[in-house]
């Protein structure tokens, strides 16, 4: 059984603000704990995917374009992707059983949600994917399905698996601390997340023949609002609807992403 992990950094345990990601917080000994928590989080899933009868698991680091761990601090049991795979969301998922989305954000205005953003934090305020308003989660769970493979597991705080929920009703909700704001939240210990980690990993992979996947209905038309009036697309296939936004249809939620 071949179980795929990708891996954000906002949703990882004991992580509860941007200090811990943003080199503009000026917080470099943040930063750099923030990695050590996401190779626990990581290794904790990988010995649950292991539990539940994985045979091949394959890590990808997708926050910030990877390099926010190294090889060495991942269990061997598991491949590792690092750094950029250009126009391919997912690297080597075909034939996987299940994806597993570790670590992951509610969207951008999600109230009390740590470190809410829509995809990026720098240039994405609002998205939709033909007409439903959407974050990271929908977004990958379709790009998944477009591989014919279901998401089976989500992690992060309580906001992130509320959306979770809504978008993906059969998977494992793994929730690691609670959000009180963008930058607030409640944090159990490590030992209770990595173990609870664990325990939904082998949950999720043992049900996970029975999720089914989730497609956008094609043609996919995405609309995105834009946190400012900057860097709008000058390719005539984006429709420009306001100074701030706009929209593309396209055949697949991948293409629509890597679309230039």
């Amino acid at each position: 059984m071949k179980i795929y992990i990708m891996t954000d950094l906002e949703g990882i345990s004991g992580v509860s603000s941007a200090s811990y990601i943003s080199a503009a917080r000026n917080r470099p000994d943040l930063i750099a704990e923030a990695r050590k928590f996401m190779a626990g989080d990581i290794n904790a899933c990988v010995e649950g995917c292991v539990r539940g009868g994985a045979t091949e698991i394959i890590v990808k680091d997708c926050h910030a374009g990877g390099f926010n761990v190294t090889r060495e601090m991942i269990d061997p049991r598991a491949d590792f992707i690092d750094g950029s795979t250009p126009g391919i969301r997912f690297a080597d998922i075909e034939g996987s059983d299940g994806l597993i989305l570790l670590g992951y954000h509610a969207k951008a205005g999600t109230p009390g949600a740590v470190c809410e953003h829509t995809m990026s934090s720098i240039g994405w305020q609002n998205a939709w994917v033909n007409g439903r308003s959407i974050g990271e989660i929908g977004i990958d769970a379709y790009i998944a399905g477009e591989h014919n493979v279901p998401v089976i597991m989500v992690s992060g705080d309580d906001k992130t698996c509320a959306e979770g929920a809504e978008w993906l009703p059969w998977a494992v909700m793994c929730q690691v601390k609670k959000g009180f704001s963008c930058n607030g939240a409640r944090m159990p210990s490590f030992e209770k997340t990595r173990a609870l980690i664990t325990e939904c990993a082998e949950k999720a992979v043992k049900k996970a023949k029975e999720c089914p996947v989730l497609k956008p209905e094609a043609p996919v038309t995405f609309k995105l609002e834009q946190v400012s009036r900057s860097g709008m697309p000058a390719n005539p296939a984006y429709k420009h609807l306001d100074a701030r936004t706009w929209e593309l249809t396209v055949e697949s939620m991948e293409r629509a992403l890597f679309f230039n």
